[in-house]
């Protein structure tokens, strides 16, 4: 991929048994997967810009979970902010930071975070929709609660 969403005419297949490593080398991990990504790189973005580096784990499939992609990052930044687009009450998220937790305790200096969306039906309104799923500024409020 070159920037963000243009595909490479010359790509193969993707491995989808296994994340990708989207942006590395942080101070936190995100960790994400679908629709999240992008908004997910913006607040990594946004983050760089007042010297903060957040290396993005892009889950790509959640089943097989990469977890060891996702320890592996841990292991470096000893901070993660995992994103969502579902509610936070039974999300893949509480997977995935109850993973982190119970297979990487040791590597973290503070808790796992979680950007999920409002516990609300997801609304038809573009703005009320922007304002119940996870977004830049939220994901980089999160980032900027676990430093």
């Amino acid at each position: 991929m070159n920037g963000y969403g243009e595909l490479d005419a010359t790509g193969g297949p993707a491995d989808l048994s296994h994340a990708a490593v989207r942006r590395s080398n942080g101070d936190l991990t995100f960790v994400t997967y679908g629709g999240s990504l992008w908004k997910t790189l913006e607040a990594a973005d946004q983050l760089a810009e007042e010297g903060t580096e957040a290396e993005v784990i892009d889950l790509r499939s959640v089943r097989p979970l990469d977890i060891e992609s996702v320890l592996a990052s841990v292991a470096k930044t000893h901070r993660a902010v995992v994103i969502d687009e579902a509610w936070r009450t039974g999300s893949f998220a509480a997977e995935v930071s109850a993973q982190i937790m119970e297979r990487g305790f040791d590597l973290l200096d503070g808790p796992v975070a979680r950007v999920c969306s409002a516990e609300v039906p997801i609304p038809y309104a573009k703005h009320l929709e922007e304002a119940a799923l996870p977004q830049a500024a939220t994901i980089a409020a999160a980032a900027r609660g676990v430093l």
